[in-house]
C-alpha cells in the first residue's frame, strides 16, 4: 500500500486499485484526453530576498474556501521550485490574451538567477513576490505545504492578498498552440 507523499511503483498502484489485472494504459489516449482539459495560464512569480523569478504555470486550482488556498504544480528539477520552497511566497498573475508573447518568454526553461522578468514592469506585493504592473489581476500566497508528486511538487499557498484591475478575461491554454499536459 502507498501512503500519502510516497512514490509507489506501477505494480503497487495497480494492487492498491483492487485488481492486478488492470488493462495496460493507452498512453496516446491519456495524452489526448489530458490535453483537452481546460488549463489557465498564469505568470507565477516568486521572491527569495532580492532575487525574483517567474514562470508560466498551467496546473493551478483553488483547493479550499477557508482558509483560502490554491495549489500549483511546479517541476521539482527547476530553479523556480527551489525559489518557492526557500522564499515561501508566490503570486499568480492573470495576463491578457494580447500578452501571450510575454508569457511565452516565461514558458521556456531558463536557468537564470536574479531578475528573470527582464524588461517586464513589476512591483513587489505585500509578500515581496513580484506583481506584474499590466496584470489584469493577481493573488499573493504564503506557502503552507509542499507535496512531492512524481516529477512535480504540488505547492499549497494561502491567499493573503488579491487584486483585480480589469474585468477582461485572462489568457488560457486553449488560446495558444502550447501544450503542457499529457
Amino acid at each position: 500500500m502507498v501512503l500519502a507523499g510516497e512514490q509507489g511503483t506501477d505494480e503497487t498502484r495497480r494492487e492498491d486499485a483492487g485488481s492486478a489485472a488492470l488493462p495496460q494504459l493507452d498512453v496516446a489516449a491519456k495524452k489526448s484526453v489530458l490535453r483537452t482539459f481546460p488549463y489557465g495560464l498564469f505568470a507565477l512569480t516568486s521572491a527569495r530576498g532580492e532575487d525574483v523569478n517567474v514562470f508560466t504555470a498551467t496546473w493551478v486550482s483553488q483547493c479550499s474556501f477557508e482558509p483560502p488556498l490554491v495549489m500549483v504544480a511546479v517541476r521539482r528539477d527547476s530553479h523556480s521550485h527551489d525559489m518557492i520552497r526557500e522564499g515561501g511566497v508566490f503570486a499568480l498573475n492573470l495576463v491578457r490574451k494580447s500578452d501571450q508573447t510575454i508569457l511565452g518568454g516565461f514558458f521556456k526553461t531558463v536557468r537564470r538567477i536574479g531578475n528573470k522578468l527582464g524588461e517586464v514592469p513589476f512591483h513587489a506585493g505585500v509578500t515581496g513576490a513580484p506583481l506584474l504592473d499590466d496584470a489584469i489581476g493577481a493573488i499573493e500566497c504564503l506557502v503552507t505545504q509542499f507535496h512531492e508528486a512524481g516529477d512535480h511538487s504540488v505547492v499549497i499557498g494561502e491567499i493573503v492578498a488579491a487584486y483585480r484591475q480589469s474585468d477582461e478575461p485572462p489568457i488560457i491554454c486553449s488560446d495558444t498552440s502550447w501544450k503542457y499536459a499529457g
